[in-house]
């Protein structure tokens, strides 16, 4: 997790060392995205602030953490790949906190898909099912993207509590966003 102007990053790390196939990678691409000066793609690190109270002794510490951090979100990334599905403690709990209690909208950035995301419930098996829960009763306002930075950049200055994305939880840009983008099928 990481706070970023205003953006909270979650992912989930599965324990898995393979590189590429875990959403912690995608969140170290992020933070190389912020380490480079050539843009305004910035991040500041709160994960490695978190990291050190994941024991359970510190569980509560967490939390508190990740309420003040959310507290203080226009928004959160949530990146989604093949297991984030399984996370059963910090994901939904994350998710649950967003939608439910600060009411940022959800920017899901998929790890697993490339091109323009037309319609996002052919995703729907990738979602966990705090996010799935609160896209299907309507109380999620998500926009859908690849992992690409230029629409992750978009949507981290676009979207807020003051402003949604557009459908509800199935959220998506336009074919005209994604050329600007330079994302195309």
């Amino acid at each position: 997790m990481a706070y970023r102007n205003g953006t909270y990053v979650a992912f989930h790390a599965d324990g898995n060392n393979r590189p590429g196939k875990t959403d912690i990678d995608y969140y170290n691409l992020m933070k190389a995205w912020s380490a480079k000066t050539d843009d305004d793609f910035t991040i500041i690190n709160s994960h490695d602030k978190a990291a050190a109270v994941r024991d359970s002794s510190l569980h509560a510490t967490l939390r508190r953490s990740l309420h003040e951090r959310l507290k203080n979100s226009k928004n959160m990334v949530l990146v989604i790949g093949e297991t984030t599905r399984f996370d059963n403690d910090w994901i939904p709990f994350e998710i649950e906190q967003a939608i439910d209690r600060y009411e940022i909208p959800i920017i899901a950035t998929y790890s697993i898909y490339e091109k323009p995301i037309r319609v996002p419930a052919a995703f729907s098996q990738y979602w966990p099912q705090a996010l799935a829960m609160r896209i299907n009763n309507g109380s999620a306002h998500v926009i859908h993207i690849p992992f690409k930075k230029a629409a992750l950049n978009d949507a981290i200055g676009q979207f807020s509590h003051n402003k949604f994305p557009l459908g509800g939880g199935q959220g998506i840009y336009s074919n005209e966003a994604y050329r600007s983008f330079g994302i195309s099928d």
